[in-house]
C-alpha cells in the first residue's frame, strides 16, 4: 500500500505520535523547522506547514525567540483523536479486508 497523502500530514503524524508516546513530553521543545526538515529530509517550508497545523490545533504554543513547546494535554488530545479516526475510518476499511480474506479476530490475537 502506498501513502498518497501530502508530505506535510505525514510529518504530522510522526510528530503526534512521538507527542503521544512520550518522546516529546508536555512542556518539551519541538525540534525547531530547519532541524526538522533535515533529519526528514523534507522541505523547512513543509515542515512550517506541519507544525502551523499542530499550533491551529492548540497543541503546542510558540514562545518567540526561543521555539515551539508542547502543551499541556496535548498527548492525550492528540491520542483521543487518532483514536476516534482509527474507530471511524481505518478499522472499518481493515476489518472489510478481514471479511475479504477470511481472517477471524481470534486469528489476531493468537498472532500477538
Amino acid at each position: 500500500m502506498s501513502d498518497n497523502r501530502p508530505v506535510y500530514l505525514r510529518l504530522r503524524e510522526l510528530i503526534a505520535a512521538a507527542i503521544i508516546e512520550g518522546r516529546y513530553a508536555e512542556g518539551d521543545m519541538l525540534p525547531s523547522v530547519r532541524a526538522f526538515a533535515a533529519e526528514q529530509g523534507a522541505n523547512p517550508l513543509t515542515v512550517a506547514k506541519a507544525y502551523q497545523q499542530f499550533q491551529a490545533d492548540g497543541l503546542i504554543r510558540v514562545q518567540r525567540g526561543v521555539g515551539m513547546f508542547v502543551r499541556e494535554g496535548a498527548a492525550e488530545q492528540l491520542r483521543r483523536a487518532e483514536r476516534a479516526a482509527f474507530l471511524e475510518e481505518e478499522w472499518p476499511q481493515l476489518r472489510a479486508r478481514m471479511a475479504r480474506l477470511g481472517i477471524e479476530p481470534a486469528e489476531l490475537l493468537d498472532k500477538a
